[in-house]
């Protein structure tokens, strides 16, 4: 799959034409998953290669960033779950002024039709375009039977009587319902990064921690976790991670930090995806550190226990 950045350069883009869809794909979950399904059929019945187009910030970010929902994705996480799906190419549009103030016909003439040479273009129903937000699906049908392009109205996914949405899943992931969240995302939720390093206090207290770089804004949650860690070499390790601000210790940063059971290697540098499992417990200011090592050591004796029972659940 190939990433358009510089979108300005003609280039860049696909000469014969696109099948194309827009929107943020914050989680890549089975909603997004089914029309980038329906994306990849309509590609192969034209004989076009596919093209996602994604908004960087998200459009919520870039107007409102204090009342901006905490992403379940960050760019990179998104990036590596749409490529895993086949899809050839990712066009990521800076959001800024310009594009924030540009009006619907304009966006889907200088963007949609003549930049992207979009031929077919699948989106969800409640796809809004333009500055304010004023194009919808009748306004881009007329514009594009000018261009002769077609367009689709993808319909939601329902699971469990409800629509399938990242706010959906974000709501689950807070109230520690992982599996449940895993239903919806198709697979379990996880977080993608570097390993960076920490102050060594883990280490130290003889329950060492690979310290995840942590690319986002805001957490979806927080709290201790049975997770899964798959290395850049296929390998996959139990682990326990704590997501948060660390109150005990000093309650500024948001962090991610896991505890590989059963390793003794050197992680530095590595790429880790991390895959939330079950929550052991809430984030928790302890009195002091001797009863935060205690209750880590109990968190792992809990989460030995507790990993036999998710082993069947766990990318099958």
């Amino acid at each position: 799959m190939k990433l358009l950045r510089a979108v300005h350069r003609a280039t860049d883009m696909p000469k014969q034409g696109t099948v194309a869809t827009i929107g943020n794909f914050d989680g890549v979950h089975r909603g997004h998953q089914a029309l980038l399904q329906a994306l990849k059929a309509e590609g192969r019945r034209l004989n076009l290669p596919t093209l996602v187009v994604l908004f960087e910030p998200q459009p919520q970010e870039y107007f409102k960033p204090e009342h901006a929902s905490a992403r379940l994705t960050n760019f990179k996480e998104k990036w590596r779950q749409i490529s895993q799906l086949g899809v050839d190419y990712i066009a990521c549009l800076r959001f800024n002024k310009a594009l924030a103030s540009m009006s619907a016909d304009m966006f889907a003439e200088n963007l949609i039709f003549s930049k992207f040479q979009t031929q077919s273009l699948l989106v969800g129903e409640d796809f809004r375009f333009g500055h304010g937000r004023t194009g919808d699906l009748t306004l881009l049908k007329r514009l594009a039977m000018r261009k002769y392009c077609h367009v689709q109205a993808y319909s939601d996914v329902i699971l469990a009587s409800a629509r399938v949405s990242s706010t959906r899943i974000r709501g689950l992931l807070h109230a520690g319902q992982m599996r449940d969240a895993a239903e919806l995302l198709g697979r379990p939720y996880s977080m993608y990064g570097r390993v960076v390093f920490g102050d060594g206090i883990g280490r130290t207290w003889g329950v060492p921690t690979a310290n995840i770089q942590l690319k986002r804004l805001m957490l979806p949650f927080t709290g201790v976790f049975c997770v899964h860690v798959r290395r850049a070499n296929g390998h996959i390790h139990q682990g326990v991670a704590n997501i948060g601000r660390r109150p005990t210790i000093d309650g500024f940063t948001n962090r991610l930090e896991v505890h590989v059971l059963d390793f003794d290697g050197s992680l530095y540098h590595e790429h880790l995806e991390v895959y939330f499992l079950h929550k052991l417990r809430g984030e928790v200011k302890f009195t002091s550190r001797d009863a935060l090592i205690r209750q880590i050591q109990t968190d792992i004796l809990d989460a030995k226990t507790i990993f036999p029972r998710l082993e069947t659940h766990i990318f099958s």
